[in-house]
């Protein structure tokens, strides 16, 4: 890509590689160019107006609490503390089977244990290992 960018921003290296095309293939390019530009050109025109919008807002909003005797200082204070996720906590225990090869758990989230699916094949429900 930067090889294309190099010969497209390079006068005699674009002369050279666009001098086997016809003028009517060199028309077309300079219309698609034309075209991409102009696309460009309403992108930021449409990003500028909503950048514009924005700092408006914050202006009024500004003005706003500064009609109110307040600062951002004050909206800090009062902003709700972040919810953490309990990363690090296990899932707790939903389901607790105990045989011959010892005592079996189970959250009810992910694969089911053969454990438990052995027993639930030998006719048990999953309602008798409920903690």
């Amino acid at each position: 890509m930067n090889d294309f960018i190099a010969v497209l921003t390079h006068g005699r290296k674009l002369q050279g590689a666009v001098k086997e095309l016809s003028i009517d293939e060199l028309e077309q390019v300079a219309e698609k160019l034309a075209r991409i530009i102009e696309n460009r050109k309403e992108k930021e025109a449409a990003a500028f107006e909503a950048e514009k919008a924005r700092l408006a807002k914050i202006e009024e909003i500004t003005r706003q609490l500064a009609e109110a005797g307040l600062s951002a200082d004050d909206l800090k204070s009062v902003a709700a503390p972040k919810v953490r996720k309990n990363s690090g906590q296990k899932r707790p225990v939903k389901y607790k089977l105990t045989d011959a090869n010892g005592e079996h758990t189970w959250t009810g989230i992910g694969r089911m244990p053969r454990v438990f699916a052995d027993a639930l094949q030998a006719g048990k429900t999953l309602e008798l290992f409920k903690i």
